[in-house]
């Protein structure tokens, strides 16, 4: 009983997850999160 309520919990935790991270006002945020390791490398490379 306790184990199925766990996952149940678990499982409603991981699709609040996968919504919030493929919501379309957060992809400003992760598109720049994304280009950060090639700004360093062009800052490193002057």
């Amino acid at each position: 009983m306790i184990s199925g309520i766990v996952t149940a919990v678990l499982l409603l935790a991981f699709v609040g997850g996968w919504i919030w991270a493929w919501s379309p006002k957060h992809k400003h945020d992760f598109d720049q999160a994304a280009r950060l390791p090639l700004e360093d490398d062009q800052e490193s490379s002057r």
